[in-house]
């Protein structure tokens, strides 16, 4: 069985707890065989959302080197990023991508809404009514659209994101099933642009994206998907990664993908 987390955070984020080092310690502990770390690379700074077009590549750098020098003859480590709030601004986020070192990986995600919510950050939606639940999720299937048809990242992350924080707030277990014409048109969009899928195992929690979608993206031909537990604490480094894996399985996949400088490789599931 081949292991690997494919969506990590470390202090190189505003919200990450640990250094590379400690993440791959971790990782190795749980028994990975392979990580990426993801660090979060948006076009605005958090809170202020003021444009934002610099990240400490130094630092991230001495970082992947210390964490490569203590562990790397045992774990195989990436670097990667979380590219998230493109759609605020493409041209930041190119900007952002060109003054970045080589990739082996790069996350497209949707953490706010649009214009039309101010890009309220979705991990604020708080406890609302259904209506405004509703038009939440449609304004973010609006957003991940616009995200696809720029698309310069290998793999869309947690698909359908808004359910974490709905559940987080509420305790409502709400679903994307009443939105799935929208959905396959954005499953059909990544596989036309040749961008992946991941499976967030949401540290834990239920996946985003549902068993469903993850059903239709195969029937529909998807082939790229990623594992990623979007852990920025040392309790979820790896956390239900094999439990995801054999829910590929049923999904109908015999692989999942890692990537090397941006190029996809097929691993067996078991």
């Amino acid at each position: 069985m081949y292991l690997a987390d494919y969506h990590l955070h470390s202090t190189c984020s505003p919200d990450g707890t640990l250094t590379m080092a400690e993440v791959a310690r971790t990782a190795l502990e749980r028994g990975l065989q392979e990580i990426c770390i993801t660090d979060h690379l948006d076009t605005v700074y958090w809170e202020t959302f003021e444009p934002r077009t610099t990240f400490d590549w130094t630092e991230s750098l001495r970082q992947l080197e210390e964490a490569r020098s203590l562990y790397g003859d045992r774990l195989t480590i990436r670097h990667g990023a979380e590219l998230g709030e493109a759609i605020i601004s493409f041209d930041r986020a190119e900007t952002l991508l060109k003054n970045a070192p080589p990739l082996d990986f790069i996350i497209g995600s949707v953490h706010t809404a649009g214009e039309e919510f101010q890009y309220l950050d979705l991990y604020y939606i708080g406890k609302r009514d259904m209506d405004y639940y509703d038009a939440i999720m449609r304004d973010y299937l609006t957003q991940t659209r616009k995200l696809i048809a720029w698309g310069k990242f290998h793999v869309l992350g947690h698909f359908t994101l808004p359910l974490r924080y709905i559940y987080q707030h509420t305790g409502l277990h709400l679903s994307f099933a009443p939105y799935m014409d929208e959905v396959e048109e954005i499953l059909r969009m990544l596989i036309d642009r040749g961008i992946g899928l991941e499976l967030n195992t949401n540290r834990g929690d239920f996946p985003l994206p549902e068993e469903a979608i993850l059903r239709r993206y195969r029937e529909l031909g998807g082939e790229l998907i990623t594992l990623g537990s979007d852990a920025h604490t040392a309790e979820h480094i790896g956390i239900a990664v094999e439990s995801n894996q054999a829910l590929l399985r049923r999904c109908g996949w015999e692989y999942f993908t890692t990537y090397e400088q941006g190029k996809p490789i097929f691993r067996p599931l078991p």
